[in-house]
């Protein structure tokens, strides 16, 4: 029984309400049970009334009772709303809190790089997004009105076993019938992938309506009435999918109202024959009518429409939380990384293809790193820079080859000691809307080491320390896009004068000016000077001054030295670099005059 009950699809949802809040969820359901038996005992008092009349007795304490049971009734209801929408915010919190850690716990990222994860990510979050069902607050009112009814249907049906033994089974059962016959209509694959789909594009059409990054093109080029009319036609066609599958089919129908009419004519036919033998009062027969009028509370009905996609969004976080964790773990060594890289960092012989996917973005990547020193990563557009990135900081894992550091495979030192010897400035770095001093260092830094890595970053005037970067507060501010890169340079600054060994760059001055980039990596350069640093940019007035240079093509090196030897050998990077030259100059120009390009073939 119990196996079986654990089993039940809605048993998630109502298993995690003593977990969230103990005493709201007792509350809650101590309100479902008393407001589920009070229109019975309304039915009694009213029946009492009734016979009183017509014994001529006194009416007051029938009428007292009915009174009473009718304020209750009333009182009862917005109190058993409010504990209702209290608890529905309790649990929306909770389950904003599982997802939180769903996400962030695994040390990789292929859990948030996963298609089907990142569609079951999306199907969970609706539980408050409201784009395939109500909000969490309101879906719990909802079931609670259902589970009233279905409580309110069982109490009048045991009204009736005053009137007789097989009348409550009778009646009840037919109404219980009901949720049997109709099951195809009470819930809807919203896995599915159609379903999944449409709702991708809904949620993405409404972030760009009320997202701030996309409103500049949404108006400059017109674009507000199709991403509403996109965001409408996405969700009507949620509505529709849902429609087709939870539309009431005829012939369960048909079963379903020649199952309850022959239940209730039965009864209320017996009823009747009592009444017209005189073996039952007025008050009596007021009584078992509305009690078998009552017990169609039992039905098939709102539970059955606002239980399923609940408790759909509650099983959905609770298991993207394995699922995640599965994807996107890396097992950690336990080697110390202290001191390292000391010597040298080597990919030997890598091969790396995402996961899901038969492309190898590295196949054979071969190169050494030397301690200390400088490397530059250019190729085309896809070459695996950022992967390469990726995998430096051990978010990925090979699929082949290995990393070495001093002659230690990556994967045999403590994850968390290699990540505090490793620094990073990412092309999509993160703007947190907090204080200038938290977007520079999170951790338990000094103003001073902040102050100078700032000052480090050229970025050093920006802002007090307490000044949140965001206009969206008091006081706070908004920063350019260069400032901000700055901003970020600053942030793996710090981590260097905190003891990092390593540095990746991915197009840390993408946003800058080209007289700002080279002023921003002069400072690099100086602040990193006897740290390992890898630079990936596109820009070759940038690479240029790094110890070596190599060209990625097809997942392997293809040429690798310094500047002057890789211009001199008139291969693929001098190739590259005369297209970027090209595009700056009016006449031609040597290697030395180039500026600034993205990369493209």
């Amino acid at each position: 029984m119990i196996d079986k009950l654990q089993g039940w699809y809605a048993w998630p949802f109502f298993s995690v309400l003593p977990r969230v809040h103990k005493g709201l969820a007792t509350a809650w359901w101590a309100l479902i049970v008393v407001r589920g038996a009070l229109p019975a005992v309304l039915t009694v008092a009213v029946a009492a009334l009734l016979s009183a009349v017509q014994r001529q007795d006194s009416l007051v304490p029938p009428l007292a009772a009915v009174s009473v049971v009718f304020l209750l009734m009333q009182l009862l209801a917005p109190v058993h709303a409010q504990t209702g929408a209290s608890l529905g915010d309790w649990l929306s919190s909770w389950l904003h809190d599982k997802l939180a850690e769903a996400t962030t716990k695994p040390s990789g990222l292929a859990h948030l790089e996963s298609r089907e994860l990142t569609d079951r990510l999306t199907m969970a979050r609706d539980f408050d997004l409201g784009i395939s069902g109500p909000p969490m607050s309101i879906s719990i009112g909802l079931i609670s009105g259902g589970l009233v009814e279905a409580m309110t249907g069982l109490s009048q049906a045991s009204v009736l076993f005053a009137f007789a033994w097989w009348a409550p089974p009778l009646v009840a059962g037919a109404w219980l019938a009901t949720h049997w016959l109709l099951r195809e209509s009470g819930g809807w694959d919203r896995g599915a992938q159609e379903v999944l789909d449409a709702q991708r594009r809904a949620e993405y059409t409404y972030r760009l309506a009320v997202d701030a990054p996309a409103a500049k093109e949404l108006r400059i080029f017109g674009l507000g009435r199709w991403t509403v009319g996109r965001f409408a036609a996405e969700r009507r066609r949620m509505i529709e999918l849902r429609w087709q599958a939870t539309r009431l089919r005829q012939r369960p129908l048909l079963r379903v109202v020649l199952v309850v009419v022959t239940a209730n004519a039965v009864v209320f036919w017996a009823i009747a024959r009592e009444a017209a033998s005189g073996a039952l009062d007025i008050g009596q027969v007021a009584m078992f009518a509305l009690a078998a009028v009552g017990a169609s509370g039992i039905a098939f009905g709102g539970i059955n429409w606002a239980l399923p996609p609940t408790a759909e969004s509650v099983t959905a976080v609770l298991g993207l939380s394995e699922a995640m964790e599965e994807t996107g773990r890396l097992v950690s060594g336990n080697r110390s990384a202290e001191g390292g890289p000391a010597a040298y960092v080597r990919l030997k012989e890598l091969g790396f293809s995402y996961p899901g996917s038969t492309k190898p973005v590295f196949d054979g990547l071969d190169v050494t790193i030397e301690a200390g020193t400088s490397l530059a990563v250019v190729g085309v557009n896809g070459a695996g820079k950022t992967t390469l990135a990726k995998l430096l900081c051990r978010l990925y894992d090979p699929t082949s080859g290995a990393i070495e550091v001093d002659g230690v495979d990556l994967r045999d030192l403590d994850l968390e000691s290699w990540r505090s010897r490793v620094t990073a400035v990412f092309q999509d770095f993160v703007r947190y809307q907090l204080p200038l001093r938290d977007n520079v260092s999170l951790h338990d830094t000094s103003d001073d080491v902040i102050r100078a890595a700032l000052a480090d970053a050229g970025a050093k005037d920006l802002a007090e320390l307490d000044t949140v970067l965001s206009r969206g507060y008091d006081d706070g501010t908004d920063l350019s896009g260069g400032q901000w890169q700055r901003v970020a340079v600053a942030r793996a600054l710090c981590a260097v004068r905190l003891g990092a060994g390593l540095v990746i760059l991915d197009e840390p001055t993408a946003q800058l000016d080209v007289r700002g980039e080279a002023e921003i990596f002069e400072r690099i350069l100086e602040a990193t000077r006897g740290v390992t640093t890898v630079l990936i940019s596109h820009r070759f007035s940038t690479v240029r001054h790094a110890d070596r240079i190599c060209v990625l093509e097809e997942g392997r090196v293809v040429e690798l030295g310094t500047h002057a030897e890789l211009m001199a050998a008139r291969g693929r990077y001098r190739h590259l670099y005369d297209l970027q030259a090209s595009r700056f100059a009016e006449s031609p120009v040597s290697g030395d005059d180039c500026t600034d390009l993205e990369v493209v073939e």
